[in-house]
């Protein structure tokens, strides 16, 4: 995916959010609501590890390249961003 789709897909997902903050300000069933919450929580995962992915094949590979610590840094500095999305 290049910026630019990233870019489309957040400004989906800002649409999103805003259809929900209308659900709630005009009381919509909270059990859609919450449907919709998990619909935008499952795309921005999807963003986020399209960005992963796009880290790990030039920045990690790169750094890796260049040299053995700078790729293993790269590598500790992926794994983290990888339980941050977990725990999300």
């Amino acid at each position: 995916m290049t910026k630019d789709d990233h870019l489309k897909r957040l400004r989906r997902i800002e649409g999103q959010v805003r259809g929900l903050q209308r659900m709630i300000d005009e009381d919509t069933y909270c059990i859609d609501v919450l449907t919709q919450i998990a619909s935008v929580t499952r795309a921005l995962q999807a963003v986020g590890l399209g960005l992963l992915d796009e880290h790990v094949r030039h920045c990690v590979l790169d750094a890796a390249a260049t040299s053995t610590e700078e790729g293993e840094a790269k590598v500790h500095e992926a794994v983290a961003a990888v339980e941050r999305l977990l725990r999300a």
